[in-house]
């Protein structure tokens, strides 16, 4: 019998166990940052004509997309911007028709009508409805049955994570915004992002070509609802 056989055959697996301890010792990959990123650009209130069309350019240029919760009553006149918008492979969403809150909430029957009327200007663009809804002021303070009697229509309410802070800091600069887009994340790996499209929020457009980078950078992937 080779006697180097069994001390060949010992040397393997002394070998073999080592590898496994120190393997064992190596520093293991995060699950968590192996995670796909994502992040959600939302925008309420449009269309406007001026602050709209500046965001839908640099979504384009950096091919971006987007969710545009909007007013049925700035909506109306504004359909070519509309178009523009699900013709560059945004979606439309339902944010109110009047947003007069006291209106809207005086009762479930009022809210659905408000809805619906919405939801009629956009299946005029677009030829179809919606089952995306934003409740003006987000769904955190709205009355549970007002929120039963959405759902139980088949509409999908969205709320968001993360803002610009565009509705709350007035006169807010450009560099003010980025900085609320980057530090409001509450759940940073599906980051919903609120943002407003109005005609008073030119820092907003302003501020989304830094935004945009900032999460590129990150290794966020940019989608819509």
């Amino acid at each position: 019998m080779n006697r180097k056989i069994p001390v060949i055959c010992a040397a393997m697996i002394l070998i073999s166990f080592v590898l496994v301890v120190f393997t064992s010792y190596l520093p293991q990959k995060n699950a968590l940052a192996e995670e796909q990123k994502y992040v959600y650009l939302t925008f309420d209130d449009g269309p406007s004509d001026r602050v709209t069309p500046e965001i839908l350019d640099v979504l384009k240029r950096e091919s971006v997309p987007a969710t545009f919760f909007i007013v049925g009553v700035n909506a109306k006149s504004r359909k070519e911007i509309l178009k523009r918008a699900a013709d560059e492979g945004h979606t439309l969403a339902v944010h109110s028709y009047s947003h007069k809150y006291s209106e809207i909430y005086a009762s479930a029957e009022s809210l659905l009508k408000d809805i619906g009327a919405c939801n009629e200007v956009i299946k005029s663009v677009t030829g179809e409805y919606t089952d995306l809804y934003r409740f003006p002021g987000g769904s955190f303070t709205v009355a549970p049955e007002l929120i039963d009697a959405v759902t139980a229509k088949g509409y999908r309410y969205i709320d968001w994570n993360a803002s610009f802070r565009d509705s709350e800091i007035a006169c807010a600069t450009a560099d003010e915004l980025f900085n609320a887009a980057i530090t409001t994340v509450a759940y940073p790996q599906n980051v919903v992002l609120l943002a407003h499209d109005s005609t008073t929020k030119s820092a907003t457009a302003q501020a989304l070509p830094s935004v945009i980078k900032y999460y590129k950078d990150a290794g966020y992937t940019f989608k819509k609802f």
